[in-house]
């Protein structure tokens, strides 16, 4: 569209100057005409009329031949007056015609008129007795009229021409431009889908546009190579990551059983480096099991899933972090509605509750309060969470605080940066969600966290038999209070 109004302005701006040149001139020529045949008339009259003197008979007086009205009617109803030499009007045609001022050897425009003054003999018997001017005008208007007419031709040929131009111009445009918007509906297509393996429209032509296409369709296959690589190379690495740590786990194992003998059987300074070897092959399993978990879910392995009862997992998560949370108040509301069950992995789950309950003891101070509660929300989904009143996070680690090996600046406890990695691994491989928040407002600033967990809940048809799950796990203990 901008193309064909710049070439309909273009064409417009030519039209102008070209009815400015072509009116002048035939402006110019038209009047020029008009001037010529006044003067050509008025010069003609001395020989088309005869003006005698009758002295004898009824017709005494001036005689004109021919008539003047017969002579004015014939030249487009022009003005014809005879003066005598001191500027007497013996005769004029027509009779109620303006004034015309008085005889002027030279043409001028007077009330509308073209008008010209000649002279002329009167004779008698065929002898010259006298002198006469002869005055001729010819209405300007006509012409005026022409020129006008002319000119409104001119303005309708420029308007009609910068029209056609404009139609022509957005035909062409349209025409010319198909094939980059089909390059530009292709091109949001693969930004929207992020898939470089759909075709761009080549054109039939052999032009600009043609290049390219082709050189957009090179580029994407080229891109998408180097994405099947580079997604090829991440597969092979995530099933290492994952098989590595798989294979680790059966070693660790017997290092963290020899290292317990070790550390009960050995005292003084080899019993001390024992029990530190142990604890750090123990911080080993934990981060092992946290990098299996996320390879896990980095290449799609999905453990089944089983109707299974979030507020009893929340109680004995609470319960196992029970002897390392003397200095915070942990308080449940759990179970008052009847259980809250969800489809997923018992152990996943637990995961999730005991990650999110030892970020909150790692970032807040000794005495602070941690709430945990979990609910069937509005919208039919499983919630759970958990918030404290501490210090809360920060605005510029909120944005990535789900990410891994992403610490706080207030961790104390030497975690690995995957703990919240874990929990929204987890929340979306069961098809939920996991967001963070302040607690609320304190002064005018907010202050706590509260992390919420959504989850999808198991269909109301499915049943758990809350006796047999207590026979493979231990009895859900109480609400902690520490």
């Amino acid at each position: 569209m901008r193309l064909a109004s710049v070439s309909a302005l273009l064409t417009f701006v030519i039209l102008c100057a070209f009815a400015v040149a072509i009116g002048w001139i035939t402006v110019g020529r038209i009047r020029a005409d008009f001037n010529r045949q006044v003067a050509d008339t008025a010069k003609q009259l001395p020989a088309q009329l005869s003006i005698k003197v009758v002295p004898q008979g009824p017709e005494q007086g001036v005689v004109i031949q021919p008539p003047l009205a017969d002579f004015a009617s014939a030249t487009n109803d022009a003005v014809i007056r005879i003066f005598t030499i001191g500027e007497h009007v013996i005769a004029q045609e027509p009779t109620n015609a303006p004034p015309l001022g008085a005889p002027h050897s030279n043409a001028r425009t007077v009330h509308g008129y073209r008008v010209l003054s000649v002279p002329d003999i009167v004779t008698e018997n065929g002898e010259l007795v006298g002198r006469v001017i002869i005055q001729y005008g010819r209405r300007v208007s006509d012409t005026e009229a022409t020129v006008r007419r002319v000119e409104v031709f001119l303005l309708l040929g420029v308007l009609a021409g910068s029209g056609l131009a404009l139609l022509a111009g957005m035909a062409i445009a349209r025409r010319a431009m198909a094939p980059i918007a089909e390059l530009t509906s292709t091109a949001e297509a693969i930004a929207r889908t992020r898939d470089p393996s759909l075709r761009v429209p080549q054109s039939e032509a052999d032009d600009e546009v043609a290049e390219l296409a082709r050189t957009l369709e090179g580029m994407l296959r080229e891109l998408d190579a180097a994405r099947g690589e580079t997604e090829s190379m991440l597969v092979r690495q995530r099933r290492f990551v994952a098989d590595a740590s798989h294979e680790l786990r059966t070693p660790l194992t017997s290092v963290l059983v020899n290292l317990e003998l070790l550390a009960e059987s050995l005292h003084g300074d080899q019993g001390e480096a024992a029990r530190s070897a142990l604890r750090s092959s123990r911080r080993m399993r934990r981060l092992v099991a946290d990098l299996l978990l996320l390879a896990r879910t980095d290449v799609g392995r999905v453990i089944p899933h089983e109707p299974c009862a979030l507020d009893q997992i929340v109680v004995e998560a609470a319960s196992e972090l029970g002897p390392v949370s003397a200095a915070h108040e942990i308080s449940l509301d759990v179970g008052r509605a009847g259980p809250v069950l969800v489809e997923g992995s018992r152990d996943e789950l637990h995961r999730l509750t005991i990650n999110l309950l030892e970020n909150a003891l790692r970032h807040t101070p000794a005495g602070t309060e941690i709430r945990v509660s979990s609910s069937l929300g509005d919208d039919g989904q499983a919630l759970l969470v958990v918030e404290d009143d501490g210090p809360g996070v920060s605005e510029h680690l909120r944005d990535t605080l789900f990410e891994r090996f992403v610490r706080g600046a207030g961790d104390r406890g030497g975690s690995f940066g995957l703990g919240l990695a874990i929990v929204r691994a987890v929340a979306e491989s069961h098809g939920g969600s996991v967001t963070i928040e302040p607690t609320g407002e304190r002064d005018g600033a907010p202050y706590g966290a509260r992390f919420l967990v959504r989850l999808p809940a198991a269909p109301s048809t499915a049943t758990l038999n809350l006796d047999d799950d207590r026979q493979h796990h231990r009895p859900a203990a109480q609400p902690v209070v520490d």
